[in-house]
């Protein structure tokens, strides 16, 4: 079907199945009137964020439509919003409107299908719709062909939405009219019509979905928490914690030197391996160095931990601060077979110092230094020599050698010294002798679980949360507002 167009001549072509009543000529702009065949007026050529051309065809859902018409709408001075006239291969009505991006797919409905005694709250298909404004526009530019006579004068649109679907009612001087309205993504509208370039979108839509979809992200999470729960369960059943190393370090075996322990075996996916390690410390420190090193790949994971404790008294009240244990975790330990490479050093001297070690006899007086030197005094002639140890004491040949073994009844002389010095010394820190070390396989842990729970329950909070700010923007054109504007 072809026109003629009165004003300029040229031919305006497109294959209808309905009768037309005006056109816009493609080439002059003019509004015809098929009937007397005569121009009526001037009109403005749609532009500006037009994304369709008249003539152009798209498959929306199962229907393939034709773009027929396309009008401009302005409200007030500065606002627009363009609507595509679509005819179906049965000639049926159907309405793309776009503003701002934003896209709305509407069909035409009858009135008495949307009638409600609230007028604020009316229903349809079984749906409540809030009343959300009312607005006033006039046809801004056109374009296409009509199959009926546009009306130029001041129309009223009453709007009523529910989520993604709306009822707008279109009231003229010579008509009223409901269009049942959903949204419809640019992106289905670009794959429909095969349109390159999609007016940019800002703002909120009246229809806009929320970027979640709140009802099936709860189910993913509460399926996710329950296969989690599973999952721990039976973690929980089929695996215990195990220690795998415990024991007793002494200072003076690892002075300057690394001790290496068992071998020990983990069995399982990778897991932390928590590590206890606890010193008598009092006013003092030791540190520990632990290498764990896996026998297979020659991998080492290397830590150091140092263990303090200190208190006393100032001001008129006591204070403390430390702990004589700490404790920390090797994390995403693996199976294996492998074994642990430890030093250690405290505050002070490997040996405490101490004084008035006296033989029973009463002949002899041992006293000792911080650095481990002995001094002998022979208390009959009070003369004192130094060893540089109590294994060189007791190896000496002199009189006082013999002396010392005679009056002490033994000859394990460094032994004694030992023995009976711990016994005599008042150095705390001295007296701190070993480090006791303790690791524990966890296969079976509840911080992963409690902590993807915790995520998941913030990240719906979150969501919920987006959602209420969502709603709020996407209501704060309206003077209907559910939510509170202050």
């Amino acid at each position: 079907m072809h026109y003629v167009c009165p004003a300029c001549e040229s031919e305006n072509k497109l294959d209808l199945t309905f009768p037309v009543e005006e056109y816009v000529c493609n080439t002059c702009s003019h509004l015809i009137d098929v009937a007397g065949n005569k121009q009526m007026k001037h009109l403005k050529v749609p532009t500006e964020n037009v994304a369709l051309d008249v003539g152009q065809k798209g498959k929306i859902g199962e229907e393939e439509y034709t773009v027929v018409a396309i009008i401009v709408k302005r409200y007030g001075s500065s606002i627009f919003w363009r609507e595509y006239y679509l005819k179906d291969s049965k000639g049926n009505d159907a309405f793309l409107s776009e503003s701002d991006g934003h896209w709305v797919f509407l069909i035409p409905m009858h009135p008495d299908d949307f009638k409600s005694k609230n007028s604020k709250l009316p229903t349809y298909a079984g749906r409540t719709y809030r009343w959300y404004e009312n607005s006033q526009c006039s046809i801004e530019a056109a374009a296409g062909f009509f199959d009926e006579h546009l009306d130029f004068s001041i129309a009223t649109y009453k709007e009523y939405v529910n989520g993604t679907r709306m009822i707008s009612q279109e009231k003229s001087s010579k008509k009223s009219q409901y269009f049942y309205g959903v949204h419809i993504s640019k992106y289905e509208v670009k794959r429909a019509f095969k349109i390159a370039n999609m007016p940019y979108y800002t703002g909120v839509g009246i229809v806009q979905p929320y970027y979640f979809d709140m009802k099936q992200a709860l189910n993913i999470f509460c399926v996710a928490a329950l296969m989690i729960c599973l999952l721990q369960l039976y973690v929980y059943i089929s695996r215990t914690n195990e220690t795998v190393f415990e024991q007793s370090i002494n200072f003076a075996d690892v002075k300057d030197k690394e001790l290496v322990s068992k071998s020990f075996t983990l069995s399982g996916g990778s897991a932390p391996l928590k590590v206890n390690a606890f010193s008598a410390v009092d006013n003092s420190w030791a540190n520990i160095q632990l290498s764990l090193v896996n026998e297979n790949t020659n991998e080492v994971v290397y830590t150091s931990k140092d263990i303090e404790q200190y208190h006393g008294y100032e001001d008129g009240e006591s204070w403390s601060e430390g702990n004589q244990s700490e404790e920390f975790n090797l994390c995403g330990v693996s199976s294996g077979k492998y074994h642990f490479l430890i030093s250690a050093e405290k505050e002070g001297s490997l040996l405490p110092a101490f004084s008035g070690l006296q033989s029973p006899d009463s002949k002899i007086l041992i006293s000792r230094d911080k650095s481990g030197v002995l001094d002998v005094t022979d208390l009959y002639t009070a003369q004192s020599t130094t060893f540089i140890d109590g294994k060189t004491l007791e190896k000496d040949t002199t009189e006082l050698g013999k002396l010392v073994k005679a009056s002490f009844g033994t000859s394990k002389i460094d032994s004694l010294i030992n023995a009976e010095g711990l016994k005599l010394t008042t150095d705390i820190v001295a007296s701190n002798n070993d480090v006791k070390i303790k690791a524990t396989w966890l296969p079976v842990s509840f911080w992963n679980f409690g902590v993807i729970l915790f995520i998941m329950i913030i990240l719906f909070v979150a969501m919920l949360m987006g959602k209420h700010s969502f709603n709020v923007k996407k209501w704060k054109n309206s003077s209907n507002t559910p939510y509170s504007t202050s």
